[in-house]
C-alpha cells in the first residue's frame, strides 16, 4: 500500500456479514486496498471482519478507516493489528482518528487530537516490541512467549482528518491521511480521498430510484452532521433542510441521535427519503456516467494531490457498484 504516479483505486465498507465476500470481489476487480469503518453501535466488529477478509484474499490491502482509540485499550488495538498482519503479511494498515459516529452514538464528543497522537505513538511502539507507559502502567506485548512474532515491519498508520488540527497531528504522528471532505494543505506522500456516489447505466437518469438508493447514503450525512453540530442556519439553507430538521425535532430527545444516524452510509432513513431532494443527492456525490465519474476522480487527484481514491459503495447491490466503479476508473 502506498503512493504511485497515478492515484490508486481502493474501496471502503461499513462492516457487515457480506463484507468479506465484497472485499474478495474487490480484490478480483483490482482495487488496491479495502478500508473498514469502526462504529460498533452501527456495524459489525471491524477486527473480526478484517480477519475473515484476510482469510479470503491474497493481495488486497486491509485497513481500518478509521479505528477509534477510545473504544479499545492500546494493547487491544496493537494485538489486533499484529494478528491481521500475521494473517495478511504486508497488507495491514492502521487508520486512526478522533471518531465520528463511533463516539456520537455513545453520547460522547470526538477525541482530542492529543489523545489520538499519543495513542498512535504507543501502538507503534508496542508493535515494535517496546515497553511503554500507558495510563500509569508499564506494558509490553509478549506475543513471542506463545511462539508468535510481532510484525517484521512497521505497520503504516494513517489518520482520518477533516480539519487543520487533525492534519497537523498526522504530519507529526502518521504516515498519511484519509479525508472525506477536507483537502489537506500539506503534501502527504499518502493522501486518500473517500468518495460516495454511483456510476449510471447507459441512459440512466441521475435521479433514478436505483441511483438515489445507491448514492443517497453518501449525501445524507451532510444533513445529519449539521443537525448534530447545531448548525441550523446551514442545515436550513440546504434543499429540504428545514423540513428534514423539523421532522427530527419531533423525535424524543433520548432517541434522536439514533433517528439521525441510523443506517449511516448504508441506507437512507425514511426522513431522508421524504425531505432530501434526489437532485441534491446526484449533485453532492460522485454520481454520473462512466466518463463523468472518471473525470471527477482524475480532477480530485490531480488538483488536490490525493494519491489514493477510496470508493464506498452503498445501496442494495454492492457487487454492482464495485464493478461499475472499477469499470469506470481503472
Amino acid at each position: 500500500m502506498g503512493r504511485s504516479s497515478s492515484p490508486s483505486i481502493s474501496c471502503a465498507f461499513p462492516p457487515g456479514p457480506d463484507t468479506p465476500a465484497h472485499i474478495a470481489l474487490a480484490e478480483e476487480l483490482g482495487y488496491r486496498n479495502a478500508w473498514l469503518y469502526d462504529s460498533p453501535v452501527l456495524y459489525d466488529d471491524v477486527w473480526a471482519t478484517l480477519a475473515l477478509a484476510a482469510q479470503r484474499t491474497e493481495r488486497i490491502g486491509l485497513g481500518t478507516g478509521i479505528a477509534v482509540g477510545a473504544l479499545r485499550h492500546v494493547t487491544v488495538t496493537a494485538s489486533a493489528v499484529a494478528m491481521i498482519e500475521r494473517l495478511a503479511p504486508g497488507r495491514m494498515t492502521l487508520g486512526l482518528g478522533a471518531g465520528g459516529t463511533g463516539m456520537m452514538m455513545l453520547g460522547q464528543r470526538p477525541l482530542k487530537w492529543k489523545f489520538v497522537a499519543a495513542y498512535a505513538d504507543t501502538v507503534r511502539k508496542l508493535l515494535r516490541g517496546e515497553a511503554v507507559t500507558w495510563e500509569g502502567a508499564s506494558i509490553k506485548l509478549d506475543h513471542p512467549t506463545i511462539g508468535v512474532p510481532l510484525p517484521a515491519r512497521d505497520v503504516p498508520i494513517l489518520m482520518g482528518v477533516e480539519g487543520p488540527r487533525g492534519e497537523q497531528t498526522a504530519q507529526e504522528h502518521a504516515d498519511g491521511v484519509i479525508s472525506g471532505w477536507h483537502t489537506p494543505q500539506t503534501a502527504f506522500d499518502w493522501a486518500c480521498r473517500l468518495m460516495f456516489g454511483t456510476v449510471l447505466d447507459d441512459g440512466e437518469s441521475p435521479i433514478s430510484e436505483r441511483a438515489i438508493l445507491a448514492a443517497g447514503p453518501g449525501a445524507a450525512p451532510i444533513y445529519h452532521l449539521l443537525y448534530t453540530q447545531n448548525n441550523r442556519a446551514a442545515l436550513e439553507a440546504l434543499p429540504g433542510g428545514a423540513e428534514w430538521a423539523a421532522e427530527i425535532d419531533t423525535v424524543p430527545e433520548e432517541e434522536r441521535i439514533r433517528a439521525i444516524w441510523s443506517g449511516h452510509l448504508v441506507q437512507l432513513t425514511k426522513t431522508d427519503l421524504r425531505h432530501i431532494p434526489p437532485e441534491f443527492i446526484a449533485q453532492s456525490t460522485y454520481t454520473g456516467t462512466k466518463d463523468e465519474v472518471r473525470a471527477k476522480v482524475d480532477a480530485v487527484a490531480s488538483e488536490h494531490g490525493f494519491t489514493e481514491i477510496i470508493y464506498q459503495p452503498s445501496g442494495p447491490d454492492i457487487p454492482r457498484e464495485l464493478r461499475a466503479f472499477a469499470d469506470a476508473v481503472m
